[in-house]
């Protein structure tokens, strides 16, 4: 066999980006996590509206039912790279509608630090898919030389709070009612890979990392 003959018939591991990971929640729920692209406007504008206007409000500093356009638009303009962004559906349910997405975007192109935002429907909050859905995102954002993320959030969130702790994320400040923490995207990795009470963060990070190489 020839080299090239051999590399052609070597396995080829498929991009992050192209993995869709099927798994479910805690409580069973079959549910798909994978990345978002620009063609998920409507999924991501349908997401919005069916969020209480406290989780709205908690998420976008907004209870507004209806965001602007260039909101929508913006969490739409995903390239992997600068915006890199996972979403998922609950393949179960009728209609499998989008449930939550989590969203790394970096302050300067190819820079090693960007800010970090998640959002899930209130019907599956507390069943583990923001700890999965910020799994898938921070080994993309590993792979893509993402070191670093921002986290801003309303000091009366508590969720996001256990969250980023719970990924040893560093307190960073905390003014006018937003509490700024520094999440190490290779720490939150190594915090998620411990918790072996979660067999759904295992499952994403198993099939992700293996792409990631």
């Amino acid at each position: 066999m020839t080299g090239m003959d051999k590399q052609a018939g070597a396995r080829v591991a498929p991009r992050i980006e192209d993995i869709a990971v099927h798994c479910t929640l805690n409580d069973g729920t079959a549910v798909c996590l994978r990345t978002i692209t620009p063609d998920d406007a409507p999924l991501i504008r349908e997401g919005i509206a069916k969020l209480s206007a406290e989780s709205r409000y908690l998420r976008f500093f907004s209870p507004a039912p209806v965001l602007p356009d260039a909101v929508v638009e913006r969490l739409a303009d995903v390239d992997g790279h600068d915006h890199i962004a996972w979403g998922a559906i609950c393949t179960e349910c009728p209609g499998q509608p989008p449930i939550g997405a989590v969203h790394a975007v970096r302050h300067r192109h190819d820079g090693p630090v960007g800010e970090f935002s998640i959002a899930v429907l209130d019907a599956f909050q507390g069943r583990g898919l923001a700890r999965m859905m910020t799994a898938a995102l921070l080994v993309h954002c590993h792979a893509e030389g993402l070191d670093m993320l921002d986290v801003h959030m309303l000091s009366e969130n508590a969720a996001a709070r256990r969250l980023v702790k719970s990924l040893d994320a560093a307190w960073a400040g905390e003014s006018a009612g937003v509490a700024d923490y520094k999440l190490d995207v290779a720490a939150g990795i190594a915090a998620l890979r411990a918790d072996a009470d979660a067999p759904g963060v295992q499952d994403v990070l198993r099939l992700l990392e293996e792409a990631g190489g």
